[in-house]
Parts: structure tokens; sequence; C-alpha cells
């Protein structure tokens, strides 16, 4: 009897992360675009937890790369990517001066597409993994070909994102 409720807790559990998806990306989105004051010493806690992200993002990629093809090369490439899309980021930010304070406001468009490519990568992962089962249940097969690889650059491309618009972030707080 309590495996019975255990497994109806984790398969309610899922059902409930499945339903609040929408509104998680929602809120994501709402808070990525608020005007933010610029601190240095919070952009610095940002960049050390990022940097530690990102490593060891990297070495589970590395880890991963074991059983799924090409999951380092695409984690890699991810983050790079981010990393370019966050200094363009930094370049569309409006700034602003307050007295002695700087503001700043990410931009709405980067915010959203950057929520956009969370939504798709999770339906597309659903949906990849639903047709793959279907066809193949073997347990291996089905792994490497949901896609795991660009999940992971998904993933990594968001990492790579906020590494470096942190850093800029950080950078310019300090130059005040």
């Amino acid at each position: 009897m309590p495996i019975l409720i255990a497994l109806g807790l984790i398969v309610a559990a899922f059902v409930f992360a499945i339903v609040m998806m929408p509104f998680a990306l929602v809120v994501r989105y709402r808070a990525g675009t608020r005007r933010r004051r610029a601190r240095a010493w919070i952009a610095t806690v940002s960049v050390v937890s990022l940097l530690l992200s990102a490593a060891s993002f990297l070495v589970s990629a590395a880890i991963v790369g074991r059983w799924v093809p090409d999951a380092f090369a695409w984690s890699s490439r991810g983050l790079g990517g981010g990393a370019l899309l966050g200094i363009f980021g930094l370049v569309v930010t409006r700034w602003e001066r307050d007295g002695a304070a700087l503001y700043y406001t990410p931009s709405r468009l980067l915010a959203l597409m950057l929520s956009v490519v969370v939504a798709a990568r999770i339906a597309y992962g659903l949906w990849r993994g639903w047709q793959t089962w279907q066809s193949s249940p073997d347990t291996t097969s089905w792994v490497a070909a949901i896609g795991i690889a660009g999940s992971m650059a998904a993933g990594a491309l968001l990492l790579g994102y906020y590494l470096a618009y942190a850093i800029g972030v950080r950078v310019r707080a300090t130059r005040t």
C-alpha cells in the first residue's frame, strides 16, 4: 500500500510540474524584464555562482557524453552561443542613472525569446520522447533519440547568456 501511495504522489508531482510550467515561464519572463538596480556585490555573487554552475554543467556534459553522443559538443556550443547572446543583451539593455545609482532594464524581446526557447525545448523533448518510446521502448536507443544533447544545449544557452550578462552588469556597476 505505501508503494502505491508513493507512486501516486510521484505521478501527481509530475502532472503538477507540467501543468504549472506555463505559469512558471510567465513569472520568469516578468522577472527577467523588471527594472533593477545594478549593485556590484550582487553581480559578483551572480558571476561566481554562474561560473560554478557552468563548470559543473560542462563536467556533467562530459560525463553524459559517454552515453549520449555529442552532449559535450552541443553543451559547449550552447554555452558559447549564450555568451554571445548575453553580450548582445547588454548592448540592447536600457541603462539609467538616478542620482548616484545605476539602474538597468533588460530587453523584453530577448527575455521573451529565451522563455520561448525553454518552452519549445521542453515541448519538443516531451513530444519526441513520446514518439520515440512508442516506436521503440528499448531504453538505450530511446534515451539517445529524444534529443538530450539538444536539451543540454538549450540549458547551456541560458547559462551562457546569464553568465555573460552578469559579468557585464558587474563591469558597469563597478565603473560607477
